[in-house]
């Protein structure tokens, strides 16, 4: 350098340049652009970060990056670290570590696309209620004709918490039909034909049918020899508030009640007429951000395991082995020896996380349906909206690439240090 400065200076000025181009001259110029309004004539001061700070939509931005930054790097370096012990352990460890990583090959529009048809809500086209209205429904019987209600004039009210009861009490001296309707006629297209129900001894009898008879004619009221059952439809005996006996109409729709229903009122309950369970709601305004971060640990996950293995092999196994021979258990060997020693490669995956997730800006954007985006947003993507997403303010949109600046600079500031003291051992 003292010898020959201008050879030195020939070499770093293209870096120099390339620098101050792309990295130092869009820096300062966000810095003063954010002082100015949309239009980029009058000078605003403070209020485009003001704003930031007021807006809800603005707000939420920044409380959802505060919510990525704690616990999509935690959650990621975690599963890292277990998956890292776990294929210490296992005899196909390349082939597990090959799955776990293979989602980092793929680009994050991909990996949103994937998730987006992941978290529809309708059960036969996302995958994750597919599966959950699957488990829901192998525990908890589904109902036998949802929509399905009276006919007008049929002698049955509505209840408070749904379900249909009888305005009079009734008898084993004449069947008490009950008539519905509101069932689509191809819902019924396989059903028996409704019988007629005949008075029974002490039993009270029945026929619980799709009152509507297909291309028009019939009776209201009346069974008529087109008109379709509607079987597993439980029927419920009520005295004074209690059950007094229950009973489920058969395929051609008739029931019978023993003779305690004879006085009694009867009550369709409301789990006969209840709409399927459709799944959750994942992309809805209460999950959509902790579905968005499923799909983020699900890309990056392999990444912490891969980096946390790497730190794994390089750990001493005599330590481990007399650890052991010491008497500590498992857990303890995990706890007091092997994180500790990987405590550095942590601080590696959780400070690159952090920087990563604070400019999350694909899946937010693919993945969140426009109704929640704002309810999803996060600081990049607010700062691509308001600049170029319709709202064509780019003093605002310069104010959260400041913000999302200073918020980055001392995870940066923490990693050189780190990296200077691991330099200096």
């Amino acid at each position: 350098m003292r010898a020959r400065p201008w050879v030195a200076v020939s070499f770093l000025l293209p870096a120099f340049l390339l620098l101050g181009a792309l990295v130092v001259y869009p820096i300062g110029y966000s810095i003063w652009r954010s002082f100015f309004d949309a239009a980029g004539d009058s000078f605003v001061g403070l209020a485009n970060y003001v704003e930031i700070f007021t807006d809800p939509d603005n707000l939420t931005s920044v409380q959802n990056t505060l919510i990525w930054v704690i616990v999509a790097p935690s959650i990621a370096t975690l599963l890292g670290l277990m998956f890292a012990v776990l294929t210490d352990r296992l005899r196909f460890a390349t082939a597990f570590k090959l799955i776990i990583f293979m989602p980092m090959a793929i680009s994050m529009l991909a990996v949103g696309i994937i998730f987006r048809l992941v978290y529809e809500q309708e059960p036969d086209r996302g995958v994750a209620n597919a599966v959950w209205v699957g488990v829901h429904d192998t525990f908890a019987e589904s109902s036998a004709w949802p929509g399905a209600r009276p006919r007008p004039n049929a002698g049955l009210e509505e209840i408070k918490g749904g379900g249909f009861v009888t305005a009079d009490t009734v008898g084993s001296a004449d069947p008490t039909n009950l008539p519905l309707v509101g069932v689509p006629p191809q819902d019924v297209a396989q059903a028996a034909t409704a019988g007629t129900a005949q008075p029974s001894g002490d039993e009270v009898t029945g026929t619980v049918w799709l009152d509507f008879t297909p291309g028009g004619g019939g009776e209201a009221g009346t069974i008529d020899p087109k008109e379709k059952a509607l079987a597993g439809i439980a029927v419920e005996a009520v005295k004074d508030g209690e059950v007094v006996a229950t009973a489920t109409t058969g395929e051609d729709g008739t029931y019978a009640l023993p003779a305690e229903a004879e006085g009694a009122t009867l009550r369709l309950p409301a789990a006969n007429f209840s709409e399927p369970y459709n799944g959750v709601d994942w992309l809805g305004p209460a999950l959509v951000t902790p579905a968005i971060i499923g799909s983020y640990l699900w890309m990056w996950a392999g990444f912490a395991m891969v980096l946390i293995a790497a730190g794994l092999a390089s750990v001493p196994r005599e330590i481990l082995e007399a650890a052991r021979v010491d008497g500590a258990s498992e857990w303890q060997v995990f706890r007091k020896v092997t994180v500790p020693l990987l405590a550095p490669v942590l601080g590696v995956v959780l400070v690159t996380l952090m920087i990563n997730v604070m400019k999350i800006f694909d899946l937010v954007y693919i993945i969140a349906p426009s109704a929640v985006q704002s309810d999803a947003s996060v600081l990049a993507l607010q700062l691509y909206l308001v600049s170029f997403g319709g709202g064509a303010n780019q003093g605002l949109g310069s104010a959260f690439a400041v913000l999302l600046l200073l918020l980055v600079l001392p995870v940066m500031v923490i990693n050189i240090r780190r990296l200077r003291r691991e330099n200096r051992r």
